[in-house]
């Protein structure tokens, strides 16, 4: 499947692609809603949306960097590839996008975005809070610009933002998101939760959840009448509370090794 998103995200899921595919396929799920409370990089939403498999996507993320990348992305997306072009690959601008991030609460909502995808692409594994590729002394085999091909980006940005009449974004708590839409949730809505890891969510998310935060998630998906679908870290804790479920355990193959997984969903109908 082509990269069709312009973030490059640690544990990315659209490597889900074709389970999904087929999941929609079995429940007659076409033409569907596709919710994402915990968005990230976005590349399943933005190929299922791309490919005609779903009709409309929501992305939604409590982490305001990220949410302003997917506002300018998707609502001002020439202002965005326009500021892309024209700002150089350099050092200093990554300085300047590091306290744009750093003062990420104040900062503009068009600034912060341009500085999420800067460092996304600059930083070590796309991690925001990361260091530079090649380290401050650009010294190392590669250099900050390694994962910047401004021509594929913008022209990946442009493709989704002639989608933004389908596309919502919010900036929501994802338990106040999934609280939203509960026990009168439509059919024609599929949620897909990929919440952060027990194990390693502190290392890697801004908003990292403890124990409390994942049962009380779960109790709110537990609620959810639309079909959902959730994806953890293989933990006992994930194991417990999402016992009543139908799961099953993936793997998640990277470049460098294969990330265990287990997925839990509720469908109305067919199996996975």
């Amino acid at each position: 499947m082509p990269n069709v998103t312009p973030l490059r995200y640690p544990g990315g899921k659209a490597k889900l692609y074709r389970y999904f595919q087929r999941l929609i396929a079995q429940n007659n799920l076409y033409d569907c809603t596709y919710v994402e409370p915990f968005c990230g990089g976005a590349g399943l939403a933005i190929e299922l949306l791309r490919a005609g498999i779903v009709s409309a996507i929501h992305l939604n993320d409590l982490d305001r960097a990220v949410f302003a990348f997917w506002r300018e992305a998707v609502d001002y997306t020439d202002r965005l590839c326009a500021r892309i072009e024209d700002t150089p690959c350099s050092m200093e601008t990554w300085q300047d996008c590091k306290e744009i991030y750093r003062s990420s609460d104040v900062s503009s909502l068009e600034d912060l975005g341009f500085a999420t995808f800067f460092l996304n692409r600059t930083n070590r594994s796309g991690i925001l809070k990361g260091g530079v590729i090649g380290g401050k002394a650009q010294s190392g085999k590669w250099l900050l610009d390694a994962r910047m091909n401004k021509d594929d980006l913008i022209e990946r940005i442009r493709k989704i933002g002639k989608l933004n009449s389908r596309i919502s974004v919010t900036n929501l708590d994802a338990r106040d998101l999934v609280s939203s839409y509960g026990s009168n949730s439509p059919d024609n809505v599929l949620m897909y939760l990929d919440p952060p890891y027990v194990d390693k969510g502190p290392g890697l998310y801004l908003n990292a959840y403890e124990e409390r935060d994942h049962r009380r998630l779960a109790a709110l998906v537990a609620e959810l009448s639309c079909h959902w679908v959730v994806s953890y870290d293989t933990h006992d804790l994930i194991r417990e509370i999402y016992r009543p479920f139908q799961s099953t355990d993936l793997a998640f193959i990277t470049v460098r090794k294969s990330i265990p997984a287990l997925v839990a969903s509720w469908f109305s109908s067919a199996t996975i």
